[in-house]
């Protein structure tokens, strides 16, 4: 087996291997990082045919843009664990789905009769594809870039707040019900000075009341000393 074959043999294990594993994973995480390898081997393929234009757009774009912010997004969402909606409904159409698409993909690479050149160095395309976009390709060219700004302010007015106009303020207030307030109490609030002449009034009343209590029971005390001695003579 030649070098070419073996490369081609590890590149391709590099995308299939991962691919699974992004299908099949139950980590979100997981998959994200095994598409980041399945991604490098696609670019390396690319590579490998001589599209030099394709792999350094598949690592820049794909890998270096789109996989990034995948995988940051994936990463600060809060993902709930341990809820999981994977009935056998679901495998069974995936299933049927798949198949399909695998026995579409067989008949057009089996059915089609694909030119065979022999082999010859691969030159840079990138300069190519440059010099045709400025000068064949210019019209459809801006076409895109047109199509792609028209999206984004588009996008841009989607989400923007939209101010609202000065009747429509009054319409939004007149038809708010009024909110009914408790009445206030009109009596004259206590001041400070009259709160503390009150407690002050309260304690002296209290220790007048001590006072009594105590001379009734000196009182009570004589007495009984008087009429034991008095027994006793």
């Amino acid at each position: 087996m030649k070098m070419g074959d073996l490369i081609f043999v590890g590149l391709a294990l590099l995308t299939v291997i991962p691919g699974f594993m992004v299908v099949f994973s139950r980590n979100i995480v997981h998959a994200g990082f095994s598409l980041l390898f399945t991604l490098l081997g696609v670019a390396g393929l690319y590579a490998l045919l001589g599209a030099d234009f394709l792999a350094v757009t598949q690592v820049v774009v794909y890998i270096g843009g789109i996989l990034v912010l995948v995988l940051f997004t994936v990463m600060m969402t809060r993902i709930p664990i341990g809820i999981r909606r994977r009935g056998l409904d679901v495998h069974v159409l995936a299933g049927i789905f798949a198949l399909a698409l695998f026995g579409l993909l067989y008949k057009v690479i089996t059915g089609t009769d694909w030119p065979v050149q022999a082999p010859t160095m691969a030159t840079a395309t990138t300069a190519e594809i440059g010099t045709n976009f400025m000068t064949n390709y210019i019209f459809p060219f801006e076409y895109a870039s047109l199509l792609l700004l028209v999206a984004m302010i588009g996008a841009a007015i989607l989400i923007r707040e939209r101010r609202l106009e000065p009747e429509e303020i009054d319409r939004m207030v007149s038809a708010t019900p009024a909110q009914e307030t408790e009445p206030l109490d009109t009596a004259t609030p206590t001041t400070s000075a009259e709160t503390g002449t009150e407690r002050a009034a309260a304690s002296t009343g209290i220790a007048e009341t001590g006072a009594t209590s105590t001379d009734a029971d000196t009182d009570a005390g004589s007495a009984k000393a008087a009429s034991e001695e008095e027994e006793r003579a």
